[in-house]
């Protein structure tokens, strides 16, 4: 997520080159928008503060979220029930050869 993250503010200085004005705010917004399913309530948490951070800011919160996100995976099993059963056709729904 880093480095991801890092790619997108390297795009501030060919922004502001081409003429465009890119605030801090946008950017962190930007990034903050960008950011993948696993950090839904990092998003929240961010959208509510009164607070806003920097792009440095940012990445540091952004750096101790996805190590937490990381040590919280939950590992997954699944249980297959009944693996050597085979169906077989009975014969009563079979007819004869030679009848109708």
């Amino acid at each position: 997520m880093q480095e991801d993250t890092v790619k997108m503010t390297n795009t501030i200085p060919r922004l502001k080159y081409l003429g465009m004005a890119v605030e801090d705010s946008f950017m962190v917004q930007f990034i903050v928008n960008s950011l993948p399913f696993e950090y839904g309530a990092f998003q929240i948490n961010y959208n509510t503060m009164k607070d806003k951070w920097g792009v440095n800011e940012l990445i540091r919160k952004l750096i101790q979220e996805e190590n937490r996100i990381k040590n919280f995976k939950i590992h997954y099993v699944n249980l297959v029930h009944g693996a050597g059963k085979t169906l077989k056709p009975k014969a009563k729904n079979f007819k004869k050869k030679g009848t109708y």
